[in-house]
């Protein structure tokens, strides 16, 4: 009799919307294993509670890139930590990996939002990584950071994570086509994508419906997840349609999870 599977490694889409958050859709925000947070959108406390999840069990926090809809949430993940964390559950150090420079920027983040407020524990309680890899500890992920194709002032960047099974998730962050991606695509069993602009907007920092489906045809052997998408979630009536796409490129909703068992297969959970 073969063994039963277990699941290994979780991961939750908290958001898949674009920065202008469409109807059903909040801003992209993925987690993986409940502890390892891609990046801080400015509604990231009110997604979180939607689905159980408190800023106190985060012990990772990646940074793609500096826009608003990615970071602006930064300072109330701290002070939710700091304030609240007696009630949540006592809040573990915080590991914030970032590039060069990103410590002082999300720094004056905190500062602007609430001025005298949080600088004692940006200090105590988060720990600056600006390494380009390295391992996630207390999880079983390791990560490689990766420039991708958005507007240059952000420094606009991509995670490739590896399960210590072997198992690749690359999240592409916010990017339209470009090499770096595409380098790293054959290697990688799960590819998160973003779709922030229809086919009738000329937007080279951006994927499209396009763009994804000619992505599916180069790399048809890894999972497709879309999210940052532009259109309108299926439960909502109002906003773009959304767009169809190949088989095996799924179109993920807010809630929505992947779970992977130990012996490789997928299975996402609508929410």
């Amino acid at each position: 009799m073969n063994a039963p599977t277990r699941v290994v490694a979780e991961l939750r889409f908290l958001g898949s919307g674009n920065a202008f958050s469409p109807p059903g859709r909040m801003h992209a925000l993925a987690l993986l294993d409940g502890t390892i947070l891609v990046d801080s959108p400015p509604t990231v406390l009110p997604q979180m509670r939607s689905f159980g999840v408190s800023p106190s069990q985060i012990r990772h926090l990646l940074v793609t890139h500096w826009h608003a809809d990615h970071v602006f949430g930064f300072p109330f993940l701290i002070l939710d930590r700091w304030k609240m964390g007696e009630i949540n559950g006592e809040s573990e150090k915080i590991n914030i990996h970032c590039r060069p420079g990103g410590k002082e920027r999300l720094t004056k983040l905190c500062e602007d939002g609430f001025p005298g407020t949080l600088s004692k524990e940006l200090e105590k309680n988060c720990s600056w990584n600006e390494e380009e890899s390295g391992e996630l500890e207390f999880t079983d992920w390791t990560f490689e950071r990766f420039p991708v194709s958005h507007t240059p002032a952000t420094e606009p960047h991509g995670y490739r994570f590896t399960h210590k099974s072997g198992l690749s998730i690359m999240h592409c962050g916010d990017s339209g086509p470009c090499k770096e991606i595409e380098n790293r695509a054959p290697e990688s069993d799960i590819i998160i994508l973003e779709m922030g602009v229809p086919d009738f907007v000329d937007s080279p920092h951006h994927h499209n419906p396009s763009d994804v489906s000619e992505f599916h045809l180069r790399h048809p052997n890894a999972l497709i997840l879309v999210t940052h998408n532009f259109a309108r979630s299926k439960d909502s009536v109002e906003g773009f349609e959304i767009p169809e796409l190949p088989d095996g490129v799924v179109q993920v909703e807010d809630g929505d999870c992947l779970e992977i068992s130990d012996s490789g297969n997928f299975s996402l959970i609508k929410k």
